[in-house]
């Protein structure tokens, strides 16, 4: 599911931003960017998002702000920089290089600038975990509103497959008894009205008729339309349930559409396919 959350919150030394964007995905994909002073907060960090999260791509921006800004700053080792100059003027006057710039390169040598950046403490270490429940707060109260928009629609999508149900139920009346007339017509054209075992066709009719009757299909169909609005609207977490439940609604439809044998009732299935792909495309924001 889509989401947007940003968290502040701070002390009299610093303050942390966190920032959470997530899109849709099947699972929790979790990308974390922290400074490296908390790096070994991210551990924490992931356990929550576990539980606070549960899925989706999320993207986890955090920065730091301080009151010092010279608290972080780098420093030079004066001495070591001195030492490392002297050896390679030293080296540079022996091979005869005047055009060197020895100042810039004993400046990248090993450990001459060193960044003081400590592992924070207890305290700034719970500026940043407030940071982020803030964050997720946030984050989720915006899920919380696409939900709420998304259960409207898809139990709109839901209840107009029951209407279309409906239409087929009303079709569905005049299917058996122009079937039976039109092989009557048929056998009657074929072999004559005198000739038909009127028993052994009355048989055929009725096995032929019993593989065409679609009443089991349209009360499981109705059945997982009912259980879907029922698992749409529990509390817990529902979004693979209700993936499932799309699946056997879908094969109830497929199976209806076959054995309809009926150009109106085929055209009201095309109608209940649209609806039930616009439900599989939206359940895929859903937790």
């Amino acid at each position: 599911m889509t989401g947007y959350g940003v968290g502040t919150h701070g002390n009299d030394k610093v303050k942390y931003t966190v920032e959470i964007k997530s899109l849709n995905s099947k699972f929790l994909e979790l990308s974390i960017r922290l400074p490296k002073a908390v790096s070994d907060k991210e551990l924490t960090l992931r356990g929550e998002c576990s539980k606070l999260i549960e899925r989706g791509k999320v993207n986890i921006m955090i920065s730091s702000e301080y009151v010092d800004q010279t608290a972080k700053a780098s420093s030079i080792n004066t001495e070591l920089l001195k030492k490392y100059y002297n050896q390679l003027k030293s080296v540079a006057s022996e091979l005869g290089e005047s055009n060197v710039s020895i100042f810039s390169l004993a400046l990248t040598m090993p450990e001459v600038i060193t960044n003081n950046e400590e592992d924070v403490d207890e305290e700034e270490g719970k500026v940043l975990l407030d940071a982020f429940y803030e964050a997720v707060k946030s984050f989720n109260t915006f899920r919380e509103d696409e939900g709420a928009v998304l259960k409207a629609d898809l139990e709109m999508r839901v209840q107009l497959i029951l209407d279309l149900l409906a239409e087929v139920e009303e079709v569905e009346g005049d299917r058996i008894p122009l079937i039976r007339e039109r092989l009557n017509q048929f056998m009657d054209e074929a072999i004559g009205k005198d000739n038909i075992d009127k028993n052994r066709f009355e048989q055929e009719i009725i096995y032929y008729i019993d593989k065409l009757d679609v009443t089991e299909e349209k009360v499981r169909l109705k059945s997982h339309c009912n259980y879907f609005i029922k698992a749409l609207n529990a509390v817990d977490s529902n979004g693979k349930k209700l993936g499932f439940i799309s699946q056997e609604m879908g094969r109830e439809i497929n199976t209806l559409g076959s054995k309809a044998n009926n150009a109106s009732i085929q055209q009201v299935v095309v109608r209940m396919k649209e609806e039930l792909e616009k439900i599989k495309e939206q359940l895929l924001n859903v937790l």
